[in-house]
């Protein structure tokens, strides 16, 4: 088998001489004949002169303009193991451009989320060196159903607070609340400038006014896409990305170590709305001078394939918008203003009327008209009051609500609530948002209340009537490629969603010990030789009643849970203090414990339990009406237990007498 493989390649050896030889002999004569050619040429072309007293037109030679390409200037026609190679070299080197970062670099930066890990939503991180500090959004996220009375949580400031003295700026990647709804309660403690593109700069501004902090938009930054400007010890770049939100920004941030590219929420959408595509050259661009370390999206980690793009969308609305004879109300979330304007594209085809319902709703897109990001003509805009005097196949209402929130507009119209609008039988209901986790529920029972009053209601039914403003499997492939990064840290999902994302970046050859999974409070140092966990920081959840827009102290929300899971008992009760007994009957009142007919054998229960402590009980706890307390408190709470297996919570008013 040896001494064959070794004749085909003497065989391949000669033929590729041979073919040499022969191609070199062609040349040859061809170069003769073409300089013999050349000279009769000349020879006339002087003779052309002397009879017309005209200067000679150039002329190039033909060995030039049919000049053949010399293999022989090929090395790797000689050798094609050597050409292999050569071009594995260029495979390696493309695909390693991190090796480009100077290693020699000294200092770090460190990488420190405050929120976004092990959650959907309340993104903030922040980024720092020695002397510097960066936070990159401050974002709000939705409170779980047991967390009673609380409308927004916020991130813990704790660790701001600790590092205020260099923080140099706060980074906007987009308007989305997940990623700004916190900035007006950060900015009532410490205030430094805010850095982002126009549209979240005026969707802050907007909650500044709601919060009466107008006075700090003096600290508003303005910055340009493709140019970097310096911020401590950083220089950052906004690079145009798509999202299910107008003005998305990735991130590419020049520190003293190295570029680190921080995504923000994307995907990659060929055919946006507005023809803005993402702006992928840019990453390339980065990707090629190499990159330290990518922070990336994983909200879709599980979904393979490609998010389809915000203009399918379109298509469904207009199927439905054609079999509908009365109102058409659509609902999304208010951001969402190229979802929003599709709506009232087609709308205006229809020759509808446009309501927009909803303070949110309302004041995003003014601020998106107003700075020109779409635009639609103003007449076709109707006020609430004004719904009457069109018949029903002439009017589309725009509002808020797709999350089944109680105060919103479209479910206090389902509960025939809202002062202008009742939902009524032939009303086509459009749910064009996906219920965030743990809305599930409020989403379902809004869709109940909806279909119970006669509308249609489009929602599960209609595949894309709705889709993901975030990247899917393939995408998160793409930008790991355009990237190329040293080191990964899969970014803004839940622990499951990074470790998913963990996997899609080993299928790229992400090497595993470069990948690092992080959770809030874990504070992470980058250098370009390695990566290491230095230590953990104050993290957790503030809670926020947007009603007054203030926060509620932690012990408040534990008592309402324990109140909501345990229940109450409260007992009024007159001692006769010098002869130890009871003077009269004692109230008790409870909630959360037994039924209302059970009451009356309860409160008999309690008033003999009384007795009963008051006939043994020791002369100390007559000393004080607290000690008093405190001890019936700790029988009644074990009678309670060995009889409900509940720890409610106990109340006992004890006067002496």
């Amino acid at each position: 088998m040896e001494k064959e493989q070794i004749n085909l390649e003497q065989a391949i050896k000669n033929t590729v001489e041979e073919n040499l030889k022969a191609e070199t002999e062609k040349n040859s004569a061809e170069q003769n004949n073409e300089k013999k050619t050349e000279k009769n040429a000349n020879n006339q072309n002087n003779n052309n002169v002397r009879k017309n007293g005209n200067k000679p037109q150039k002329k190039y030679p033909l060995s030039q303009q049919n000049k053949k390409i010399d293999p022989k200037n090929f090395v790797w026609f000689k050798d094609l193991n050597k050409a292999f190679d050569e071009n594995e070299k260029i495979h390696e080197s493309r695909l390693t451009c991190f090796n480009k970062i100077d290693t020699n670099s000294k200092g770090w930066v460190r990488f420190t989320p405050l929120g976004g890990l092990d959650e959907i939503g309340g993104n903030c991180a922040v980024l720092e060196t020695e002397n510097s500090a960066i936070i990159i959004d401050c974002g709000m996220s939705f409170p779980n159903e047991d967390m009673h009375g609380v409308d927004i949580l916020i991130p813990d400031f704790s660790y701001l607070r600790e590092i205020r003295h260099k923080i140099k700026g706060l980074i906007i990647t987009h308007g989305h609340e997940d990623h700004i709804g916190a900035v007006p309660y950060l900015f009532k403690e410490m205030q430094f400038p805010i850095y982002g593109t126009s549209l979240p700069l005026a969707m802050i501004e907007n909650k500044f006014k709601e919060h009466k902090l107008l006075q700090y938009r003096s600290y508003f930054r303005s910055v340009k896409k493709r140019t970097p400007i310096q911020i401590g010890d950083f220089k950052i770049e906004w690079i145009h990305m798509t999202h299910s939100i107008i003005d998305a920004s990735s991130l590419a941030i020049q520190t003293p170590v190295g570029t680190i590219i921080h995504t923000g929420d994307f995907k990659i959408d060929h055919t946006p709305i507005d023809g803005y595509a993402p702006d992928l050259h840019r990453l390339a661009y980065y990707g090629e001078k190499g990159v330290l370390a990518l922070f990336s999206d994983s909200t879709n980690s599980y979904k393979p394939g490609v998010t389809p793009s915000e203009s399918v969308v379109g298509k469904t609305f207009e199927d439905l918008f054609m079999k509908t004879k009365g109102r058409v109300i659509m609902s999304t979330f208010s951001s969402n203003i190229h979802r929003v304007y599709q709506a009232i594209a087609t709308g205006i085809k229809f020759g509808r009327k446009v309501c927009i319902i909803g303070r949110s709703m309302e004041q995003n897109l003014n601020v998106a008209m107003d700075l020109g990001y779409i635009k639609l003509p103003r007449d076709i805009f109707i006020d609430p009051y004004e719904i009457g005097k069109y018949q029903d196949e002439e009017i589309l209402i725009i509002t808020t609500g797709s999350q089944g929130e109680s105060m919103s507009a479209l479910y206090r119209m389902a509960i025939d609530e809202h002062r202008h609008v009742k939902i009524k039988e032939g009303d086509q209901i459009i749910i064009s948002a996906k219920a965030i986790p743990g809305n599930e529920p409020t989403v379902s029972q809004l869709i109940n209340f909806l279909m119970k009053k006669g509308a249609k209601v489009a929602y599960h039914d209609f595949s894309e009537i709705h889709v993901s403003g975030h990247a899917s499997q393939e995408e998160q492939k793409l930008m790991l490629r355009l990237t190329k990064p040293k080191y990964f840290f899969p970014v803004h999902g839940e622990y499951n969603h990074l470790m998913k994302h963990r996997e899609t970046a080993l299928s790229v050859d992400i090497p595993e010990e470069n990948i690092f999974v992080m959770e809030d409070g874990e504070q992470w140092e980058i250098t370009p030789k390695r990566v290491r966990k230095v230590k953990n920081v104050p993290t957790g959840k503030i809670y926020i009643d947007n009603q007054i827009n203030e926060q509620i102290e932690n012990d408040v929300v534990i008592d309402r849970q324990k109140l909501a899971n345990e229940g109450i008992i409260m007992i009024v009760a007159q001692v006769d203090k010098k002869n130890k007994k009871l003077i009269a009957r004692p109230r008790v009142t409870t909630y959360g414990i037994i039924a209302d007919k059970e009451d009356k054998a309860f409160a008999k229960e309690m008033e003999d339990l009384l007795v009963n402590y008051i006939d043994h009980a020791k002369d100390y706890v007559y000393e004080k009406n607290r000690i008093f307390e405190n001890e019936l408190r700790n029988v009644i709470r074990k009678h309670v237990f060995r009889k409900t297996k509940k720890y409610p919570t106990i109340v006992p008013v004890v006067y002496f007498m």
